[in-house]
């Protein structure tokens, strides 16, 4: 007898073009509700959610406070393209009390790929005459449009190569110079700012603070030390790309501010409105003038700016400052690295890293060779035991709601854990 989830996903194959995430086409689980950090399929199977919706419940899932502002305002009003409303200032409000004072200026978006384009649009429209690239990291992920994903070329289908110069991040593990850190020096620094930032003709440096889609990829500190500073004396702007890292989940508003940046823009979206689509460009009021966004096109968009999505941002973010949910996230995270040392010296695993409630386990065979097969088959078996986490190449990311409970935390990571071995052990036998 089929199951509710088996009579689903044959019932999409009718409609639904093909091209799920590795996520998606892996689990093929169909999700019906969720509550705080349980996710509830249509089969009535119970998961811990690890991956936190796509990292964008930071709240959790149907946060009280969240649904019932929004409720509210969907009865009330929910499109007037980009005219002012009050939910756009409590928003700018809300976030006013959490971001760094000299990120004054706002523009409102729906999803990180659009903030990102409007950023690069910004960076352009601001430049000096000449500077006309904008320089970013390998490995680096901004979003999916073209525009944003030319950026970084991730050789995708037949896409070209995108105009960008590319620096080196900080990917201590899989050093590109097979050099070990801080004997180092920090080559990698050195040479983007060489090799990018010193450039002439260089308008702004794109950037995550910590490489999320590349596996959580956390640099020393002495890495944003080098770039920040060069990107100051050379009159490159520094765009802070924190729509994954921003709102609270690295143990910081920003991520930024653990190395002590000044970024001159940040990209915020997935954390800020609980799943629902909002997001922001934060920066210098010398930036973001009326005059530049003008010259842009303006910040406005179909649906950018929407009075639903602010209203959740607004209701997030209060939740977030009322409660000190950062201060939380920083304390849970020491919990989750010390719970994730367990598997740290597993033969399956390569690296354990991370920094408040974002970490990464990265699987490897001999060599340190990648392993995404095994990273497929862990994630499906911890989803069979109950926790759900975020696959990526040879990557396992856990970004878990900021109020998830430490005994729930640890029980779901040692489930994970299990998983791991399991899978190990079916190989070595």
């Amino acid at each position: 007898m089929t199951t509710p989830g088996e009579r689903h996903l044959k019932g999409e194959r009718e409609f639904v073009a093909l091209g799920a995430s590795q996520e998606a086409s892996l689990g093929r689980r169909v999700f019906a509700y969720g509550r705080g950090c349980t996710l509830v399929d249509v089969d009535g199977r119970e998961y811990v959610d690890l991956a936190a919706g796509t990292m964008t419940q930071s709240l959790g899932h149907s946060h009280p406070e969240v649904v019932e502002a929004v409720a509210a305002q969907v009865g009330a009003l929910t499109n007037v393209h980009d005219n002012p409303t009050p939910q756009r200032l409590d928003a700018a409000r809300a976030l006013a009390r959490l971001l760094p004072e000299h990120l004054g200026a706002m523009g409102f978006f729906t999803t990180g790929t659009e903030v990102v384009e409007a950023a690069l649009r910004v960076a352009h429209a601001s430049a000096e005459s000449g500077r006309t690239r904008i320089a970013a990291l390998r490995r680096g992920f901004h979003g999916k449009t073209r525009g944003a994903r030319a950026a970084v070329q991730w050789d995708i289908g037949t896409e070209p190569p995108g105009p960008t110069l590319l620096g080196y991040p900080a990917y201590c593990y899989r050093c590109p110079f097979e050099l070990t850190y801080p004997a180092c020096d920090m080559l990698c620094a050195r040479l983007t700012v060489k090799q990018t930032i010193a450039r002439p003709d260089v308008a702004a440096l794109l950037a995550e603070p910590i490489q999320g889609a590349a596996g959580v990829i956390v640099p020393p500190r002495e890495y944003w030390e080098v770039v920040g500073k060069a990107c100051a004396e050379h009159g490159v702007l520094l765009i802070a790309d924190e729509v994954l890292t921003g709102g609270g989940r690295t143990g910081e508003f920003l991520a930024s501010q653990h190395y002590g940046l000044a970024p001159d823009l940040v990209t915020l979206a997935k954390g800020l409105g609980s799943g629902h689509p909002v997001a922001v460009l934060a920066g210098r009021p010398d930036l973001l003038t009326e005059a530049t966004w003008g010259s842009v096109g303006g910040y406005s968009s179909t649906f950018g700016g929407g009075p639903v999505g602010l209203t959740a941002a607004t209701a997030t973010l209060t939740v977030l400052h009322r409660d000190d949910l950062v201060t939380k996230v920083r304390e849970l995270g020491l919990l989750l690295a010390d719970e994730l040392s367990a598997v740290a010296d597993h033969p399956l695993v390569g690296e354990v890293r991370g920094l408040g409630l974002l970490h990464a386990v990265e699987l490897a065979g001999p060599g340190r060779a990648p392993n995404p097969t095994a990273v497929d088959r862990v994630f499906r078996r911890a989803l069979d035991m109950g926790v759900r986490v975020m696959p990526g190449g040879s990557v396992l990311r856990i970004a878990p709601p900021f109020l998830i409970e430490p005994d729930e935390l640890v029980d779901a990571v040692r489930r994970l854990g299990r998983a791991i071995d399991q899978v190990y052990r079916e190989d070595a036998s």
